[in-house]
């Protein structure tokens, strides 16, 4: 008998289907062998599939994948699990802890079907702007600062969206990814995220950089409170908190599919 596990798709960072970022969660009962993990990431195609599974003595366990490698960190995909937790696997539930490679994640239930993660915060120290940056970006930023990725801050949300990159010339810098972003015309900054090195050529909405966007605008607005948009085709909205060591992210989720895999 072929094995059956449970599957969903979220929609993470928006209130309704076909916005903000997808991703699948994955439930289990016991943890698989990585090939097969990262065989169900490719399989699924998604920017990060979210494997979870309940231990009896160390609580919630989530694991991250996008379709080519396991990541430390990713936002999106804890949002949509904890969706998955307060409305399947848990129902009553209002606080969520993962253990994860980046310490204990929380995501709390909020009102009007927002969720808060808490969150490490990352901030980004100056760099000069890398050889082969301008040609992948096809424009120059303003500063250039790295922490897991690099930043790249423009004058403007215009020119942030009017980005254009090389994937293939992104792919061969150094960087896990780089973001782009600028201040805001309707929020307090906007971003673009790009990883192709690790499958993912421009996510729609992405949790993790807001460890590091978050802090960097915090200090740049002098402001704790922000609000941010990342400025995908899809889209996405944040309500941001700057929390000194730790960051906070509100965001909604919706569900898209469910089903099994079997294997």
């Amino acid at each position: 008998m072929p094995t059956r596990l449970r599957l969903y798709q979220v929609d993470a960072f928006s209130s309704q289907v076909f916005g903000g970022n997808p991703a699948a969660v994955c439930p289990l009962d016991a943890w698989l062998p990585d090939e097969v993990l990262q065989a169900i990431a490719a399989e699924n195609n998604l920017s990060e599939t979210a494997f979870v599974l309940r231990d009896e003595v160390r609580g919630w366990q989530i694991r991250w994948f996008t379709p080519t490698q396991e990541v430390d960190l990713c936002g999106h995909a804890t949002l949509a699990a904890a969706y998955i937790l307060f409305t399947r696997l848990a129902p009553g539930l209002e606080r969520a802890q993962f253990n994860s490679r980046s310490g204990p994640l929380v995501v709390t239930q909020q009102e009007g079907e927002w969720m808060e993660m808490d969150f490490p915060s990352r901030p980004p120290e100056p760099c000069p702007v890398p050889e082969g940056l301008v040609e992948a970006l096809g424009a120059e930023p303003r500063e250039t600062l790295v922490s897991r990725d690099l930043l790249a801050v423009f004058d403007t949300e215009e020119q942030v969206r009017a980005l254009a990159p090389d994937m293939g010339k992104l792919a061969q810098l150094e960087y896990f990814a780089v973001t782009a972003t600028a201040r805001g015309s309707e929020a307090d900054f906007v971003s673009r995220f790009f990883a192709p090195r690790v499958g993912v050529p421009e996510d729609p909405v992405t949790g993790s950089a807001h460890c590091t966007l978050v802090p960097y605008w915090a200090q740049k607005l002098g402001k704790k409170q922000l609000l941010a948009h990342q400025i995908s085709h899809r889209g996405g909205v944040l309500q941001c908190e700057d929390r000194g060591e730790r960051v906070g992210m509100a965001g909604q989720a919706v569900l898209y599919l469910e089903g099994h895999i079997s294997l």
